[in-house]
């Protein structure tokens, strides 16, 4: 949570303000936020890979191109979280929200309410479509930013020209806002849809937490 957070800001930091070296750090975050759990591990390929991606980095850094793979990173993310939700929803699988449910109640998903099972598949389609619809958002706007942005690292003149730092907010900053305000409001709709069910929203939270490490590890496998 502490690199999210930190790239975040690095990252619209970097964009708002058009400093090299923030992207450059943000870069670095971003190495260690997708590889803390092998390094944790102590796992030599990890740090090859780190070691490289590191190498990678100076090389956008002096190159002046540490600001493009910025762009791509809630492009790329958020598609494939969204892709996630979505393959969950294939014949054969266990729908992700149907997971969670499953996890909180302590039953397999076969032997949850059929209306429940039922809504918690909608929602897992629900968030596909939502964070689907943020992705291609993000390439939009990612295309549209200038100077600096995809359209324009190709020579094409973007047809409406927004600035880095409108992208930044939005792609680094806001898209989160999205997913958070649409996860309270959800649940404030579930509890209404099934009282018996739920109580408070702090009490939710920490039932989620309670799944414990190994779950959410691999939730999204």
């Amino acid at each position: 949570m502490v690199l999210a957070v930190a790239y975040a800001l690095l990252a619209h930091g970097a964009s708002a303000g058009g400093d090299a070296r923030l992207a450059f750090a943000a870069l670095l975050v971003l190495v260690a936020l997708v590889l803390v759990a092998p390094l944790l591990r102590l796992r030599p390929w990890a740090f090859a890979l780190a070691a490289a991606s590191a190498a990678g980095a100076w090389w956008l850094f002096r190159a002046g191109l540490a600001a493009l793979p910025l762009l791509l990173v809630p492009v790329v993310f958020v598609a494939f979280v969204a892709w996630l939700f979505g393959r969950s929803l294939r014949p054969g699988r266990v729908p992700l929200i149907v997971r969670i449910v499953s996890g909180l109640d302590g039953v397999p998903p076969e032997r949850l309410p059929v209306d429940v099972a039922r809504y918690a598949r909608g929602l897992t389609a629900v968030w596909a479509g939502l964070l689907a619809l943020l992705g291609l958002a993000n390439l939009v706007l990612a295309l549209l930013a200038s100077p600096g942005g995809l359209l324009a690292q190709a020579g094409v003149a973007p047809p409406w020209p927004i600035t880095h730092a409108q992208w930044s907010w939005f792609a680094n900053l806001l898209n989160y806002g999205i997913v958070g305000g649409f996860f309270v409001l959800e649940f404030l709709w579930r509890k209404r849809r099934f009282p018996e069910r739920h109580h408070g929203f702090i009490t939710f939270l920490r039932r989620m937490g309670a799944l414990g490490p190994a779950f959410w590890r691999d939730f999204l496998r």
